[in-house]
């Protein structure tokens, strides 16, 4: 093997046995081994604010930077390497699939095309080992906290996929706020073999009951359709848990899947707004919207079957699905976000070369601008775009050069 697969080799054969406090030191121990200077590894914080080191041996502070005013945070915007101007500096992207985790900070004498290559290699690592030490190391998902988090929005984190998710085919990539304070919605999204499953549920109320009914619908949703249930299975399936275990506990949902190969959206709407669909930078008014359904929790579904609604997409089409959190955010003195400025917001990302993550990241922001950062109410956006030609909306470029100063 050559010294470079050796470093490799070496890194993943000691990356078993490390705890998380530990995994910075070994990113920057393998980087030095390839000819870097040092290494320094960020998370991006849950509200996507913040780019925060993880503890390196030594450490004397945990270093933050904000993620829209720094060459840190436009690698991580953009999903594209930032070089600093002397060239000595670079920030590349830790990702997962095309799911942004945060970046890799790597500084050389000098950072030639295949050292930066071999840097890309080694933050690709540092992402996947960041996932799978996660899901059992406090210490990761504690920096990617700002503050403490209250017990219901603890349990709904524990049950949420990535907020990013996606194939050749299909991107689809979430927000909820107020992240530390969520009450009852949740979102879910996966892949299957014919597409991707799509879910937001809105249980009503903002406390811990709510939590648990939303948890218990998103279980009930996932079991049934990997029991290769229909949409009409899933949605009965949660409205009898809603009815028996969560006695008065309305909730509101919308269930679809989009078919991949043909871009056949099918989906069941409960009392939830409906599904926008943006098209060519516009979005098309009424297109999806069909009378809904009663919300779930009363009965009704096991009674009466709720309709499945269809509709042909065309390639590049996003669907973006949310709660009405959003659309009814408002300040005190001032007027609803309502839906007009929710679309406007995400065709001005969108058309801006905004990947989907992106655009919702700047959305979500600038509905917390608009009710002076303290939200009143749940708000949940799910943003999914088909593209089948396989040039998606997260595609990343190789590298950039930035003019700012290092660092």
């Amino acid at each position: 093997m050559s010294t470079y697969e050796e470093v490799l080799a070496d890194l993943l054969s000691r990356s078993h046995l490390l705890s998380g406090r530990e995994l910075a030191g070994l990113i920057d121990d393998a980087g030095r081994d390839m000819g870097l200077k040092g290494t320094a590894m960020y998370v991006a914080d849950l509200q996507q604010i913040r780019l925060v080191a993880l503890p390196q041996p030594g450490a004397v502070r945990q270093e933050i930077v904000d993620i829209d005013s720094s060459l840190a945070g436009l690698a991580y915007r953009t999903q594209q390497v930032q070089r600093s101007r002397d060239g000595g500096t670079a920030w590349l992207p830790m990702i997962d699939g095309i799911e942004r985790l945060g970046v890799l900070m790597v500084t050389a004498s000098s950072l030639g095309d295949a050292l930066l290559r071999r840097s890309e290699t080694l933050a690709g690592v540092a992402a996947l080992l960041v996932v799978s030490k996660s899901s059992h190391s406090d210490l990761l998902v504690e920096a990617e906290r700002m503050r403490a988090m209250t017990v219901q929005p603890e349990l709904l984190w524990a049950f949420l996929p990535p907020r990013t998710i996606g194939t050749a085919d299909v991107t689809s990539s979430a927000v909820m706020e107020p992240a530390y304070d969520i009450g009852g919605d949740t979102f879910d999204h996966s892949l299957d073999d014919r597409g991707l499953h799509l879910t937001v549920m809105d249980s009503m109320g903002h406390d811990l009951a709510s939590g648990g009914a939303s948890a218990a619908g998103l279980a009930a949703c996932r079991a049934t359709r990997r029991s290769s249930g229909s949409l009409t299975d899933i949605v009965t399936a949660i409205d009898k848990i809603l009815e028996h275990w969560f006695i008065d506990r309305l909730m509101t949902a919308v269930v679809a899947h989009l078919d991949t190969s043909d871009g056949r959206l099918s989906w069941i709407n409960c009392g939830h707004p409906p599904p926008l669909l943006i098209r060519q930078g516009r979005v098309l008014p009424q297109v999806l919207a069909r009378e809904p359904d009663l919300p779930l929790g009363w009965g009704f579904v096991t009674e009466s079957p709720p309709t499945e609604h269809s509709q042909r997409l065309q390639p590049g089409d996003r669907i973006l699905l949310y709660s009405d959190g959003v659309t009814d955010a408002r300040p005190p003195d001032g007027d609803l976000y309502g839906e007009e400025r929710l679309v406007d917001t995400v065709i001005r990302a969108t058309a801006a070369g905004d990947p989907a993550p992106e655009a919702l990241r700047r959305l979500i922001q600038g509905l917390r601008q608009h009710q002076g950062h303290k939200l009143r109410d749940d708000a949940t956006i799910l943003l999914t775009e088909w593209h089948p030609s396989g040039r998606g909306t997260t595609a990343r470029g190789r590298a950039a050069v930035s003019t700012a100063a290092p660092g």
